[in-house]
């Protein structure tokens, strides 16, 4: 197994569960009669089996791609000044300065976050270098 970047299932009646957190035991009773749950947030994966009424499985690791990641990533906020409700916003909506003033001030942020908003920073690098020597060429 590789690095976790989101625990989380959707019920057959499309409610999402997802844990974030070690012991974020999240349970819920589908309309259709059937109780979900999932623990573990991004150190282990612990879920209810129904093989009757499966759940969809929206686990998303580090290895499966940086696309994948920064749309399944998310970080909580509580705004720039911090006194906002917490909102989580997904990797790709974050801005750049967001996503540097994270890496800058959260020493205790799990390994695989930090490697993805690494790699997001470089992603974003690659992409405005790319759409200046595109828009260069065009112009010529």
């Amino acid at each position: 197994m590789g690095a976790l970047i989101r625990n989380a299932i959707r019920t057959p009646d499309g409610t999402i569960l997802e844990s974030r957190h070690r012991h974020d035991f999240k349970e819920y009773t589908d309309k259709n009669g059937v109780t979900y749950m999932i623990d573990g947030g991004l150190d282990y994966v612990r879920r209810s089996m129904n093989v009757g009424h499966p759940a969809q499985d929206l686990t998303v690791y580090l290895e499966d791609g940086h696309t994948r990641v920064r749309e399944a990533l998310t970080w909580g906020t509580y705004g720039p000044n911090g006194d906002q409700p917490l909102r989580y916003v997904r990797l790709m909506d974050m801005t750049t300065d967001h996503i540097q003033a994270c890496l800058d001030n959260v020493p205790t942020m799990y390994p695989q976050i930090r490697t993805a908003m690494e790699d997001e920073l470089s992603y974003r690098r690659s992409v405005k270098n790319w759409i200046e020597v595109t828009s260069k060429e065009v112009t010529r």
